[in-house]
């Protein structure tokens, strides 16, 4: 058993380290608002009062944060990670930022002569809860297959995709889909509903038929009630279609229904709706269709 810290708590964050206590690691975890860990503390997670000291308690090291602005919070400066890091250690890194910012923290993390992978996920905390999470892996070879076997305690399906920052390139490939696919999802939706369908009919004939991905089966009942949390929020997603366009941008690819889908997101938050689930695209659509339900 390992001994591990986790940085970053939130509803992914927290249910991974959820999943590694029962499995029997020791967990040394932090989070910027203490009172969202105390479910965890409760279960046998130590807390430590900053990032430099999870990593002084650890062998392994996780972070799971919003943005590149929040990596950064949790990593530099005299109370940053990297301050409590040393030899042989290993950082895993599940935050869905850059290509370009994941590999200047991997440089900075061997500086201290550790080393790091980046390992975002697809799924969601439901998946996650259910034991179904895929987990892409960038980075050195060795340091993945040292680190799978940890890896494999938070979700069933762990890929080696490449070198530092290539599961970022994945991850960003993989996101700019939820937002394309709810948009599509949310035109048949509306398209039947007014047509006389009732929406819960519509939802239940959808989600049982040849188009219904994962994504949909989960989130296509948001049309009928938001979630009391939001699973990912609008903020998180635009974050991540932002990212999509400007490596579609660098690599010559062409992102039309990437770039559309975003501008609902925009409207989403023109409208107030920027904490509620990335669902919301639909209550956008509605009230354009001239739907108010």
């Amino acid at each position: 058993m390992a001994k591990v810290g986790f940085i970053g708590l939130g509803v992914m964050g927290g249910n991974m380290v959820s999943r590694l206590l029962e499995k029997g690691h020791t967990v040394t975890g932090f989070n910027r608002t203490r009172s969202k860990a105390q479910w965890l503390i409760e279960r046998g997670m130590k807390f430590a009062d900053s990032p430099r000291a999870v990593a002084e308690a650890s062998d392994v090291i996780f972070t799971m944060v919003t943005n590149a602005a929040a990596l950064c919070a949790v990593t530099d400066g005299p109370n940053g990670s990297l301050a409590g890091l040393s030899d042989g250690q290993y950082h895993i890194d599940m935050s869905t930022v850059s290509p370009e910012v994941s590999r200047a923290l991997a440089a900075k993390v061997r500086e201290k002569g550790a080393d790091m992978i980046d390992a975002p996920v697809s799924g969601s905390v439901i998946t996650l809860q259910q034991g179904k999470l895929s987990v892409m892996v960038g980075g050195r070879k060795e340091t993945f297959e040292w680190l799978k076997p940890l890896l494999l305690d938070i979700g069933p399906k762990v890929t080696y995709v490449g070198d530092n920052g290539i599961a970022l390139a994945m991850k960003i490939a993989l996101n700019l889909q939820l937002a394309v696919q709810m948009l599509a999802f949310s035109e048949g939706m509306l398209l039947a509903e007014k047509s006389g369908i009732p929406r819960e009919v519509a939802l239940d004939v959808i989600v049982h038929s040849a188009i219904a991905s994962p994504m949909i089966q989960y989130r296509g009942p948001f049309v009928l009630q938001q979630p009391e949390e939001a699973w990912f929020d609008v903020n998180m997603m635009q974050k991540d279609m932002l990212l999509a366009m400007e490596l579609g941008r660098k690599l010559n690819v062409p992102l039309p229904t990437t770039a559309v889908s975003n501008e609902f997101l925009t409207a989403a938050r023109g409208m107030g709706w920027e904490k509620l689930d990335f669902a919301v695209m639909f209550n956008v659509l509605a009230r354009m269709s001239g739907v108010e339900k």
